[in-house]
């Protein structure tokens, strides 16, 4: 006998608010079983016309921020979905909660597509796709392998790296890794641009990290696996590899596999990738010095430090790693790659110092010191002109609030269908925007980034001279 809820529904009424925002509740015991589901234009104006306002600033800037990229309809109409309205911890089959049946169904394809799509066998890899970012992917990594206070080094911050890997400054413990881990950061040599891995291998044989980081967050070179490897074996320490910036490269095979020599590989989902805001943990399946990665990630993730997972950012994950696998996706990689390179020769024959002197990936970053500016200047001016990028600090940098840099990416534009051709002419406006720069620097009384922001902010400043 069929039970008599399921033949209950409720219906919504939709239509215009009365000009109150408050809805009546029927009384209980009426014959009512609606309840009023506005639209968002309807039921907040505000909120809907700050949205426009954003469609509008990205539909009509230069969207250059190297983690930034424009998602698919397909991604969007999953994460704005039922999916948001379920909870479910724990993994499928294995849930809390009831009523999870076509949720497992979604993340278990959602893991089966995350494998595939990076060239990984599922009897030696598991992934796990319930990490909210990469920041939460990695201090779950953390805390499936490592105690409190166990050693790390990852790349430093100044040279590149990402907070999430460790920072500290002579005051303070900047970042929670650094707060609940010994971190030692290992850093670039300044002549080259390049990882000083004869710096790393000597730094960890005296450390001893447990755990040695690959990835970075402002470094345009490809990293060294093999070398890696070998450092991370000799001192008997785990290596992870942050993949967060390239891991669209990485599934299209642009740049080189991590999987080849790592222990862990975690990412973010909505950088080159072109997913929804979210993250993953990639893990052997075979103990990796006596340490079950699975179990051990598994459980640091859930109950760990996280509790439900976001079901919609699941769903729009396995809608964007379907495409990962698609000739189409490859090609746009290789264009990634191709635009960020003519960008890159173009700056040079502007006269400008590049780190690393180059890029093989999806950024570059501009040493703006020889001419005298910082990246966080260049930055307001670019960004008043609709140019869309960030100050980064380069190495020898003293301050991450005024750096000497700024970072540029190719994957947003590369998506809007930008070609060689319009990246070349991308050159040309930074450098416009970085002649009025200098200009504008000239003319401010005072020396100080807050004079410069209240001066080009001010009725007397014009881009026209």
């Amino acid at each position: 006998m069929p039970c008599r809820s399921s033949h209950l529904e409720g219906s919504l009424v939709t239509g215009r608010p009365p000009s109150s925002v408050s809805v009546p509740v029927p009384e209980i015991g009426g014959n009512e079983s609606s309840f009023v589901d506005y639209g968002l234009s309807e039921a907040d104006p505000e909120v809907r016309a700050i949205i426009d306002k954003e469609k509008q600033r990205q539909f009509k800037s230069l969207e250059l921020i190297a983690s930034e990229n424009f998602t698919s309809r397909a991604v969007m109409e999953a994460v704005g979905s039922c999916l948001t309205n379920k909870y479910s911890e724990g993994l499928p089959g294995k849930r809390y909660y009831g009523g999870n049946e076509y949720i497992d169904e979604l993340e278990t394809l959602c893991q089966e597509r995350a494998l595939a799509a990076f060239h990984v066998d599922g009897k030696n890899w598991g992934v796990n796709v319930q990490p909210l970012s990469g920041s939460p992917a990695n201090f779950e990594v953390y805390t499936a392998v490592l105690k409190p206070h166990d050693r790390i080094m990852g790349l430093d911050l100044p040279h590149g790296g990402h907070l999430s890997h460790g920072f500290m400054t002579p005051k303070r413990r900047v970042s929670g890794t650094s707060i609940y881990f010994e971190s030692m950061p290992y850093r670039l040599d300044e002549s080259t641009g390049l990882v000083d891995y004869d710096m790393l291998e000597k730094t960890a044989i005296l450390f001893r990290p447990k755990l040695i980081i690959a990835g970075a967050s402002a470094y345009p070179r490809d990293f060294d696996y093999v070398r890696m490897r070998k450092i991370a074996d000799a001192v008997g320490a785990f290596l992870m590899m942050d993949m967060a910036h390239i891991s669209g490269l990485v599934a299209a095979s642009v740049v080189a596999d991590p999987f080849e020599y790592c222990d862990i590989v975690t990412t973010t989902t909505h950088k080159s990738l072109r997913g929804p805001r979210g993250g993953m943990i990639f893990f052997k399946k075979d103990p990796v010095l006596g340490v079950d990665l699975e179990s051990a990630i598994n459980n640091a993730v859930f109950p760990g430090l996280q509790g439900g997972p976001h079901n919609h950012t699941i769903g729009g994950l396995a809608v964007c790693l379907k495409y990962a696998q698609s000739p189409e996706f490859k090609a746009y990689q290789n264009k990634v790659v191709s635009n960020c390179r003519a960008l890159a020769s173009r700056l040079i024959e502007l006269g400008y110092m590049l780190v690393s002197g180059g890029s093989d990936n999806h950024l570059v970053l501009v040493d703006l010191r020889p001419l005298g500016i910082d990246g966080a200047r260049a930055e307001k001016i670019l960004d008043m002109a609709s140019i869309t990028l960030n100050k980064n600090s380069v190495p020898g940098d003293k301050s991450a609030l005024v750096p000497g840099g700024i970072r540029i990416g190719s994957p947003a534009m590369t998506t809007r269908g930008f070609t060689e051709k319009e990246f070349v002419a991308i050159a040309d406006f930074i450098h416009e925007g970085v002649q009025i720069t200098l200009e504008a620097k000239q003319l401010v009384s005072g020396s100080k980034l807050q004079d410069f922001m209240k001066f080009v902010t001010s009725p007397d400043f014009s881009f026209v001279g």
